[in-house]
């Protein structure tokens, strides 16, 4: 995933994870990983993504200002941990 920016890197399908701590509060403080195609649907409509873990948004900042994400980074790390047990 080197090269990619925390907000944009390619998830297929991801599970996604809901948490009543996904609200408003420290989830705003974190970069999160969404899907390439999401952000893009969401820079022509306007409509708002939902991160890995459940989080939904209106991207609007530049994601390399915050840390990344612990619950997107933990779930992102087991999604490619399967796609590379075959």
């Amino acid at each position: 995933m080197a090269g990619t920016t925390p907000q944009t890197a390619p998830v297929v399908e991801p599970e996604i994870r809901h948490d009543a701590s996904t609200g408003d509060g420290d989830h705003d403080r974190f970069a999160h990983y969404v899907s390439r195609k999401d952000l893009e649907r969401s820079r022509r409509t306007g409509k708002p993504v939902t991160a890995l873990c459940g989080k939904r948004w209106k991207p609007d900042a530049d994601p390399s200002r915050y840390p990344m994400c612990p619950t997107c980074s933990e779930i992102a790390a087991e999604i490619m941990a399967r796609g590379f047990q075959g």
